[in-house]
């Protein structure tokens, strides 16, 4: 393991930073761009965001078959870029709904596989990971933050520009990738099946039944999740909030906040409390957004908004310790690769399908009743849904004492993926 220096430090700082920005400056104001310059309704927006969890789910096959086998970290990080870098120029140019979607799955395909490619390369330079690892990766989370305000003030969160300038972010890192740190594969000359890179080693855990609840819930309650991070930007646009883009980094800023808080809150609180407030942050944040206003009320969207350092890391990173505190060291890395699976992959597809559909509906209500204000009955819907989930999980999930130190609740804010 070589020595941390200062260099390798700001080659991977500015490489968490670029590969955040690029999933940031396009992603939050797709819909916002699909529904007020291309018209399209709620039920292709829902399909066109499913697009990156299908890429999630097979992400895992891309990464463990080929890049942990037969190629340099590296120059297969350069080479997804390059490739998602022209699909993302295709995107930007396509205006017929078909064609976008599947341009937008390619893409997806490309993207997902970069997320552990960036952590693959940074971990073999850290002497401690847990402790160097969170310093490195908050760049990340500053590139998406620097993402939301540079659309706002470039006002152009209804325009295709948001996906040309993450293209030519994305060929910027592709190049740049050819001069990061050298990252060996991992697994060459060794067998690897579909088994080990789905994570379905950590079934076995399903037999527990508190871990199954864990499952279940952690699934099902990423359905109602989709609908913030697939249509806030329409609904804030659509109650003319201004730099609505910019505005909504203040959830990243309040993730940060909260990131450093957990270890206090996880001594006094425990799992089961920690997953439940999560889960109710979600609820709590739909309700805000029914009841709140543009005007006397403005203060509920932006309560909306600074609840997801709450929404986020109770129950992502939250749920990343308990499930490795339960999963047996030897199959740790597949527990958490399943879990990634089950909550990015299969949650947030699902999650898609029914936000569309659900925006869908009440769109159409709202085209045959003038006067009706769909959004609020939108909203309520997912607070409906998680409010739901929370009852069953309270009454089913048996928490089973847990240790966690700072630095175990650090390193796995620092690895979950989505901001």
């Amino acid at each position: 393991m070589q020595t941390l220096t200062m260099n390798v430090r700001a080659r991977l700082s500015a490489m968490m930073f670029l590969q955040f920005f690029i999933w940031g400056v396009w992603f939050v104001t797709l819909g916002t761009y699909l529904a007020e310059t291309l018209k399209m309704e709620g039920h292709f927006i829902g399909l066109a965001y499913s697009t990156m969890p299908w890429g999630a789910i097979f992400a895992p096959m891309l990464v463990g078959m080929i890049a942990d086998r037969f190629f340099p970290a590296q120059y297969v990080l350069s080479f997804c870029h390059l490739v998602g870098a022209g699909l993302l120029y295709l995107a930007s140019q396509t205006t017929e709904p078909t064609t976008l979607f599947w341009v937008l799955i390619g893409y997806a395909l490309c993207y997902n596989p970069t997320l552990p490619l960036v952590n693959a390369i940074s971990f073999p330079q850290l002497n401690s990971p847990q402790k160097q690892f969170p310093a490195i990766r908050v760049f990340g989370t500053l590139g998406w933050i620097a993402s939301g305000w540079l659309v706002s003030g470039l006002h152009i969160q209804k325009t295709s520009t948001t996906m040309v300038i993450a293209a030519g972010c994305s060929l910027l890192l592709a190049v740049y990738s050819l001069f990061l740190p050298h990252t060996p594969p991992k697994s060459s000359g060794k067998k690897v099946s579909l088994r080990d890179v789905f994570g379905l080693d950590a079934l076995s855990l399903m037999k527990d039944k508190s871990f199954a609840t864990f499952v279940i819930g952690s699934l099902l309650i990423c359905i109602p999740l989709t609908f913030y991070y697939n249509f806030t930007n329409q609904f804030l646009e659509a109650r003319h909030v201004e730099e609505s883009a910019g505005k909504m980094t203040f959830g990243q800023m309040s993730e940060v906040g909260f990131m450093l808080l957990m270890p206090l809150f996880f001594v006094r609180l425990g799992v089961k409390k920690m997953l439940l407030i999560g889960m109710a942050a979600w609820a709590l944040r739909y309700v805000l957004f029914a009841f709140g206003n543009n005007s006397s009320m403005i203060s509920f969207y932006y309560a909306g908004i600074m609840l997801h350092g709450i929404c986020f890391d109770f129950f992502f990173v939250t749920g990343q310790i308990y499930t490795d505190n339960t999963a047996p060291k030897a199959i740790q890395a597949s527990a958490q690769g399943f879990i990634g699976v089950i909550t990015y992959g299969v949650g947030m597809m699902i999650g898609s399908f029914v936000s569309g559909e659900v925006v869908q509906h009440y769109q159409n209500v709202a085209k045959a009743n003038p006067g009706f204000d769909p959004w609020k009955e939108i909203w309520l819907a997912p607070a409906y849904m998680a409010a739901v989930v929370i009852v069953l999980f309270a009454i089913f999930f048996r928490e089973k004492p847990v240790a966690a130190n700072v630095d175990e609740i650090n390193s796995a804010g620092a690895a979950v993926e989505m901001e």
